[in-house]
């Protein structure tokens, strides 16, 4: 209720006249016979408006998904009132699609399911917004969803995983280690103390104005970095994983970026150049932060599976690790991972990269 309130007063700028007239665009056609509920999920949490139908099954019956990030490559970052104004020019457009890939129309829906939290206030807004305005004219359930729970749940569409398993969400706003231990029980063992990997990846492709270098121009900040690293030398520069004396499982981000920004700052200093042009030594500055990076998350879930495995948590034999979100789409960090699950006698598992990132698949 708490979300629902505070996001109801950031919409209200919203056109009701143009959703009503969307809502009436579909011909409904009764007489057409569905087996199975079907569910349409609505995503709004940061920059990607998405929507789809699933049934019980969890088969997929038609997807749509519009990406903000060329908009904000531009801007240099996610700004909040932006990212929430391209949700309302494209949410429409993205749920029609859905709805016609699938061949349903509102009236055949089961339910709605949209996210409510966590998020931008404002992304969030006009989802809900426009969710509510869909259950209200076709009389069906709304179902709120957390973001972080059907990320978490997602591999369950493609994969036989029983409860309970052991999940690493790492994003661009999020970090956290969690024991699934069922549809809505989940025991958090971990998460990050700042900034998520995500974000401090963006930052530092930032400052390094890797949007500038010819083959990283069109990539988000996170895709730059493994890019560029590919060329580069990991080993030439130091930097030391966080939190390696800490007994918990937590995370940390923001310290290491500092040191990152500080190396940055003195290597343009003996190039002899000024902010914004790009260091000779770049790609292996990125090397050095995706090695340091993966070995903070690596270590950090190696805790926490010996933390599961001592206290009966999770099975002995075939504990299953579970990893997920728009950074676990970046390969070296997941190899960083296979190498802790081999060791700890677990098998990982990821979702197809198309559904690591928000889409509107999780939430159906």
């Amino acid at each position: 209720m708490l979300i629902l309130n505070k996001t109801t007063g950031v919409f209200s700028n919203l056109s009701k006249g143009k959703n009503y007239e969307f809502l009436r665009s579909f011909n409904i056609q009764p007489g057409k016979l569905f087996l199975h509920k079907l569910v349409l999920g609505i995503e709004t949490s940061c920059d990607d408006t998405a929507a789809a139908v699933v049934d019980e099954t969890g088969n997929v019956l038609g997807e749509a998904i519009h990406s903000q990030t060329e908009v904000h490559l531009k801007t240099g970052g996610i700004i909040p009132p932006v990212a929430q104004q391209l949700h309302r020019e494209n949410i429409q457009r993205i749920v029609q699609e859905a709805l016609s890939a699938s061949k349903v129309s509102p009236s055949e829906l089961s339910a709605v399911a949209t996210t409510v939290k966590p998020g931008l206030a404002l992304s969030l807004g006009v989802g809900l917004f426009f969710s509510l305005q869909l259950v209200d004219q076709f009389k069906k359930p709304f179902i709120p969803i957390h973001h972080m729970e059907a990320h978490a749940l997602t591999i369950r569409l493609t994969n036989k995983v029983e409860f309970p398993f052991l999940v690493l969400l790492i994003s661009g706003g999020h970090c956290l280690l969690a024991l699934v231990r069922g549809v809505s029980d989940f025991l958090l063992l971990g998460k990050s103390l700042d900034i998520a990997p995500g974000d401090m990846l963006d930052k530092v492709a930032r400052r390094l104005s890797l949007i500038k270098h010819p083959e990283c121009s069109t990539m988000s900040g996170g895709k730059a970095i493994e890019h560029l690293s590919k060329q580069g030398n990991k080993l030439h520069f130091d930097f030391k994983p966080p939190m390696q004396r800490a007994k918990n499982c937590d995370f940390s981000f923001s310290g290491l970026q500092h040191v990152i920004d500080k190396t940055i700052m003195q290597k343009e200093k003996e190039e002899g150049i000024e902010k914004g042009q790009i260091l000779s030594s770049a790609a292996d500055i990125a090397a050095a932060v995706q090695h340091t990076v993966a070995c903070h998350i690596a270590k950090r879930t190696h805790r926490a599976i010996l933390f599961c495995k001592q206290r009966d948590l999770l099975c002995q034999s075939n504990a299953v690790l579970v990893v997920s979100g728009g950074v676990a789409s970046n390969l070296y960090i997941r190899k960083a991972l296979e190498v802790v699950t081999n060791a700890t006698q677990c098998t990982l598992l990821c979702p197809p990269p198309r559904l690591c990132t928000d889409n509107g698949i999780m939430i159906a």
